[in-house]
């Protein structure tokens, strides 16, 4: 069995895990971040050299975490500069050929390689993931469904990736794409319990198919070593405070999905109804392509909602339990932020070399 510490931290805590790039600080190139330089604990490697994952520890409020994420980036930045190297968040990095980066040197991720081939070498591309505490391995299915048809309202708000190797990709959340060449990646499928999920993760590794649960890439899913349920939907934000803003967002509606009002709820397992995994797709889809200018199914299924629209519904249902959190404040970024719109705008119109300036200044 896998170990599970659902319900030791307060509910609704919080985690938050940022992936940054590095980059040379003269030519605002990928660089090799030096191992010396992590310290296994809040600052931690990741799949490529050139990127650097700040994670702070369990918070009880999203503005703890705002202040540990401050904190981080700070740090970050300064390991960063003392080598000739800058840290920068964004979902991708505009000039960047994903296939030239290094893999860090891991018998883990080496092996992911291997196996996965040139969908492996394609992931340069950065998420923010949030990790909300839950009191028992039932809820965290029931808040998963919950959630799940308003994710890509998060990605649609979150889109900061709309470059790749030098070019327009035509898609604000280009990660989103690159993600999906996994497997396991997108929506879970539909578990009828804690127990069927537990099982399904240790076949893949009984089976030699990962080696170990975490190979699971999807957008949502549980997190029993820290006994969360981890949402990996947003881009990597660029702002500090669009992180906080959507650590904030996540954390009430974890919670909010605890109360049972998010949703109707009919699954007589779980306490809430399976999510609709077609519409999923088909906004997952949309959300990656047009970002803030999405037209999206309303998770009701009855009918197309702008994204901008579909967010106020979102920010309206969460507030309440954001209040009662602390935390309404932080999410007011979320209603203007239009990252990929931002890049696009620079991009064409200063090139991108004055965009990774712009990118840089602003992390």
């Amino acid at each position: 069995m896998i170990e599970q510490r659902f319900g030791e931290s307060a509910p609704w805590s919080l985690g938050v895990e940022e992936e940054l790039f590095v980059l040379d600080a003269e030519t605002l190139e990928p660089a090799l971040w030096p191992p010396e330089l992590f310290d296994g604990r809040r600052l931690k490697a990741e799949l490529f050299a050139t990127v650097v994952e700040l994670t702070t520890g369990i918070c009880e409020s999203a503005e703890q975490a705002a202040v540990e994420l401050q904190e981080l980036r700070t740090e970050a930045k300064r390991r960063a500069a003392g080598v000739g190297l800058k840290v920068v968040g964004a979902g991708t990095w505009p000039t960047a050929v994903s296939e030239q980066q290094p893999i860090t040197d891991d018998p883990g991720y080496r092996a992911f390689v291997e196996r996965t081939g040139s969908p492996a070498r394609r992931q340069y591309c950065s998420g923010l993931h949030l990790h909300v505490g839950v009191p028992s391995a039932e809820a965290c299915m029931a808040a998963l469904e919950a959630v799940l048809p308003w994710l890509p309202v998060l990605l649609a708000v979150s889109a900061n990736s709309p470059y790749v190797a030098g070019r327009e990709t035509g898609l604000a959340s280009t990660r989103a794409e690159i993600l999906a060449l996994l497997p396991r990646a997108g929506a879970p499928p539909v578990f009828s319990s804690y127990a069927e999920w537990e099982h399904y993760a240790e076949r893949l590794v009984e089976l030699g198919l990962a080696d170990r649960w975490t190979r699971i890439w999807w957008d949502v899913r549980p997190h029993p070593d820290y006994g969360t349920l981890e949402i990996r939907m947003p881009d990597q934000p660029t702002r500090l405070e669009a992180s906080v803003a959507f650590a904030a967002l996540a954390q009430a509606l974890v919670a909010l999905a605890g109360s049972g009002k998010l949703l109707p709820t009919t699954h007589p397992r779980t306490g809430s109804r399976p999510a609709d995994r077609g519409l999923y797709a088909e906004n997952r889809w949309t959300a990656a392509r047009f970002g803030r200018d999405a037209e999206l199914l309303h998770p009701d299924g009855s009918r197309l909602v702008s994204a901008p629209d579909l967010l106020a519904e979102l920010l309206e249902r969460v507030a309440p339990t954001a209040r009662r959190l602390g935390s309404e404040g932080l999410l007011a970024p979320l209603e203007t932020l239009a990252q990929a719109d931002e890049q696009l705008a620079v991009g064409r119109e200063q090139g991108l070399s004055a965009l990774g300036k712009r990118l840089v200044a602003l992390t």
